[in-house]
């Protein structure tokens, strides 16, 4: 009787033994996941808060930043950004943001005033297009003859649809991107010539697909293709002024007309974000087609998801630039 309570009495304690040492063992897994999870979110909130204006300049950020940075675009896709303005919201996370990048050059009319407000002292400001060549934008009058924008408003912010002029506004962001966190400026750096490269092959692209062609006259619905030709020796001529969302009156249009047909233009270019019926109406006048030019303003969802970004846009306008102007 006693050997059976001592042998109950072992297993009983065995049994106990094991039960602990499995909850141990499940106590210190769910403890490991713990930590691998507190160590994800430690990352994260190492990563640099970079807030950006709109897709060009989230595009160069998130390709120079790559791993190390965590890039916010305030204006949201597929939305046309010459006349958005931040809300509430978008300032209240710039507030929290270590760096923030804008084009200027007139782009984003409001950044003065939102910069102002903020309470962030730390927060590293640059403007992308700081030291770039700006070219004078037009509007044009009641006779449809070009007359400078008003004044604060008279460069063409468009640069970036320069590969070079692109090539410049990344190098300043990565410059940017290395003062907030000096820890990486070699990450950076490195990114910034995997890039640089990139810029200029796509630049070799442009000069040899655009060497030879048979007209040198691109139509635009407006002027966002100014340091694009003057790159390569194109002769821009914009239906209307910097502002995509303006109608031409009808002197414009008849001179517009008038080009066309003395310089057998045989394609009129709009942007996929505006209106293409004044493209249309100017093609229809002239027996002329019409075809979508990306001014690279905003990428559609679409876009985004199947991987699109700045050189495949770019690469894909060479090809409509080329076919368009050896007709």
């Amino acid at each position: 009787m006693k050997k059976s309570v001592y042998v109950l009495l072992t297993v009983l304690s065995v049994s106990f033994v094991l039960a602990a040492c499995g909850t141990q063992k499940e106590t210190m897994t769910e403890k490991k996941e713990i930590t691998t999870e507190e160590k994800q979110v430690e990352s994260d909130s190492k990563k640099l808060k970079v807030m950006t204006s709109f897709y060009p300049m989230y595009d160069f950020a998130q390709k120079v930043g790559g791993d190390k940075v965590e890039v916010t675009n305030m204006v949201p896709a597929g939305t046309e950004p010459h006349d958005w303005e931040p809300a509430a919201t978008d300032i209240a996370q710039m507030e929290e943001s270590d760096v923030f990048v804008y084009n200027g050059a007139g782009m984003e009319h409001w950044t003065e005033d939102v910069l102002d407000s903020l309470d962030n002292k730390e927060l590293t400001v640059t403007e992308a297009s700081k030291c770039l060549e700006l070219m004078e934008g037009h509007a044009h009058d009641e006779d449809g003859e070009d007359e400078h924008e008003e004044e604060g408003a008279g460069y063409d912010p468009h640069v970036w649809l320069s590969p070079m002029n692109a090539k410049a506004e990344m190098e300043n962001i990565k410059n940017a991107l290395a003062e907030a966190d000096p820890e990486n400026k070699e990450y950076y750096t490195k990114n910034y010539e995997k890039y640089a490269a990139e810029f200029d092959k796509l630049d070799t692209h442009y000069k040899t697909g655009l060497a030879d062609t048979k007209s040198r006259d691109v139509i635009a619905a407006h002027e966002a293709f100014g340091y694009l030709c003057k790159a390569y020796g194109l002769n821009q001529v914009g239906i209307e002024g910097l502002s995509p969302d303006s109608e031409p009156d009808p002197a414009r249009m008849s001179e517009i007309i008038q080009f066309a047909k003395e310089n057998q233009v045989k394609t009129i270019f709009f942007e996929e974000l505006v209106s293409p019926k004044v493209a249309e109406t100017i093609a229809d006048e002239i027996g002329a087609k019409t075809e979508v030019l990306h001014p690279l303003e905003g990428l559609s969802d679409e876009e985004l998801k199947s991987g699109e970004d700045y050189f495949s846009v770019m690469e894909a306008n060479l090809e409509t630039l080329k076919e368009a102007l050896n007709q």
